[in-house]
C-alpha cells in the first residue's frame, strides 16, 4: 500500500508560479512511475505530467509543456510539480498518483494504482 499526500496548492494570479509536493509513504519501493493529474469542475481528470522512479524519464501534457516541470527526490520519497507562467485554465484540483507497473501508458489515469486526496490550485486573471 502507498499513501500519497499533496501540498502546495493555493490562489495565485496569472503569470505566477507554484510548486506542488507529493509525499509518499508505505511501500514506495514498488512504485515505478509517479504522475500528476488535474480535474477542473465539470471536466474529467486529465494527465499533467509523469516521471520514472529514477527520474530519467519525464512526460508532459502538451498544455503544460515548457511551463511545468516534474521532479522527484527519492531520499525524501517526494515528487514535485513546479508550475510557472500559470494561466486561469490551469485552475483545478491537482492529484498525485503512483503507478506500480512500468508497462502501459503513463497518461492513462486508469493505469495508476494509488492516489492522493488532491490540492486546489486557483489562478485568477
Amino acid at each position: 500500500q502507498v499513501q500519497l499526500v499533496e501540498s502546495g496548492g493555493g490562489l495565485v494570479q496569472a503569470g505566477d508560479s507554484l510548486r506542488l509536493s507529493c509525499a509518499a509513504s508505505g511501500r514506495t519501493f514498488s512504485s515505478t512511475y509517479m504522475g500528476w493529474f488535474r480535474q477542473a469542475p465539470g471536466w474529467e481528470r486529465e494527465f499533467v505530467a509523469a516521471i520514472t522512479w529514477s527520474g530519467a524519464g519525464t512526460y508532459y501534457a502538451d498544455s503544460v509543456k515548457g511551463r511545468f516541470t516534474i521532479s522527484r527526490d527519492n531520499a525524501k520519497n517526494t515528487v514535485y510539480l513546479q508550475m510557472n507562467s500559470l494561466k486561469p485554465e490551469d485552475t483545478a484540483v491537482y492529484y498525485c498518483a503512483a503507478k506500480r507497473s512500468g508497462l502501459g501508458n503513463v497518461k492513462f489515469r486508469n493505469e495508476y494504482d494509488y492516489w492522493g486526496q488532491g490540492t486546489q490550485v486557483t489562478v485568477s486573471s
